[in-house]
């Protein structure tokens, strides 16, 4: 029912499409094929009436056509089957009221998620329906996170009815051999030829690697902070901190997940340094995450999620933790995830290097939470728990927020 294909730029991968489409037509379903831009919705519409051309069929005999540019139009006249396309710009709000049998998107790394919230109903009354994704790998510039999740959803086995199918390398290699460009270029040899991409290729290997070899980044370079960003604020050698710091600690029971996270913030000289400590099942109990807590060093400890929060907080009572428990509102929750991001592109922030804290920071993207326009985190990775970054905002917050104890002063 939903099929996707990666094929790196200039292989003609929209023929498959306009395949599609004209199959449909001929064969009595109303087909829906959307672009990213007018111009290649449009492009998509010449192709085929050109096809029909060739195929023999005539305009007014066999099919008549709308042509205004951004409505084009095609419907099958011959046997009276009810075939069309249509052809349109995606939007928010494209194809809302409207039915059909096959949805085509195309240059879908741009595919976002109010588009598809608009449009992936539009062929739910189908007897048979289908979608079709057809794009590259998405680049720093797209704006799409659909055909993302849906590769990554697909290839671990999470969809059902659905397909994928990529032409592609398996991780960062050398953009200027020529037998990758053979092992990931269908049309290398026709449409295609060695010195067209010899020509195009530049100093930036990223982007020769995914617009030219397919590849699909491990990190995601829509994220809300990108991996180069957090990488930025990495200490290379011991944060300067006191010999008796005050301590703060985050815990988030994760949303999605059976897991719980724990990480700890302290003031440097001049900075906030955050580290996660842990992320276990919520199934191993509250005793490790106890234990930290028992640092005499520890002041404050915030606590998030429904699922454990009061447990950990009685828990807390009933072992005779010291460290004050806090549970946030969701006004916190939000004034810490905004907070969080400003201090840390204000280079506010400092942490030390851990790969699982970096795949959770640098695959995340901002949820909506409560109407007033404040964030929080998903991840948009497979694998990677968002609680991590999650518990890291948290202690961040109580760390930022806490007022320094003065010394009393008595003077005669």
């Amino acid at each position: 029912m939903k099929y996707g294909y990666s094929v790196p730029r200039r292989n003609g991968k929209s023929e498959i499409l306009i395949m599609r489409a004209l199959w449909g037509l001929l064969n009595g379903e109303r087909v829906l094929y959307t672009a990213h831009r007018t111009t290649t919705s449009h492009n998509a519409w010449e192709k085929v009436i050109e096809r029909l051309a060739k195929g023999g069929y005539s305009e007014k005999d066999d099919f008549k056509t709308t042509k205004q540019f951004g409505l084009e139009r095609i419907e099958w006249l011959k046997d009276d089957s009810g075939g069309l396309i249509n052809f349109r710009t995606r939007s928010s709000k494209g194809g809302l009221g409207e039915g059909y049998d096959l949805l085509i998107i195309d240059e879908a790394q741009e595919y976002t998620a109010d588009q598809e919230s608009a449009l992936k109903y539009v062929v739910t009354d189908s007897q048979n329906p289908q979608t079709l994704m057809c794009g590259t790998p998405p680049t720093a510039v797209s704006s799409g996170t659909v055909f993302y999740q849906y590769r990554r959803d697909t290839l671990s086995g999470t969809n059902v009815d659905s397909g994928w199918a990529e032409w592609s390398v398996p991780e960062m290699t050398d953009a200027h051999n020529p037998e990758l460009w053979y092992e990931t270029n269908p049309s290398l040899g026709t449409i295609l030829s060695e010195r067209k991409i010899r020509s195009e290729l530049g100093k930036d290997q990223t982007d020769d690697n995914i617009q030219r070899l397919g590849l699909w980044l491990r990190y995601n370079q829509k994220s809300a902070i990108s991996r180069e960003e957090w990488h930025r604020y990495k200490l290379e050698k011991k944060p300067d901190i006191s010999d008796k710091p005050s301590l703060y600690f985050g815990v988030k029971y994760a949303r999605y997940t059976s897991n719980v996270s724990l990480a700890a913030a302290v003031k440097t000289s001049d900075k906030i340094f955050v580290e996660c400590i842990d992320c276990r099942p919520v199934r191993e109990g509250n005793d490790w995450i106890i234990a930290y807590l028992r640092n005499p060093h520890a002041r404050q400890v915030v606590i998030d999620g429904a699922n454990g929060q009061s447990i950990l907080e009685t828990d807390m009572k009933n072992a005779g933790v010291k460290c004050k428990a806090i549970l946030p509102k969701v006004a916190e929750v939000v004034e810490a995830s905004a907070q969080f991001e400003q201090n840390l592109f204000a280079d506010k922030i400092c942490h030390a290097e851990q790969p699982a804290l970096e795949q959770a920071v640098s695959n995340c993207e901002h949820r909506a939470i409560g109407s007033g326009g404040g964030f929080g985190y998903n991840s948009i990775m497979e694998g990677a728990d968002i609680s991590l970054l999650e518990s890291v905002v948290l202690a961040h917050w109580a760390c930022a927020n806490a007022k320094e104890k003065k010394k009393q002063k008595i003077s005669y």
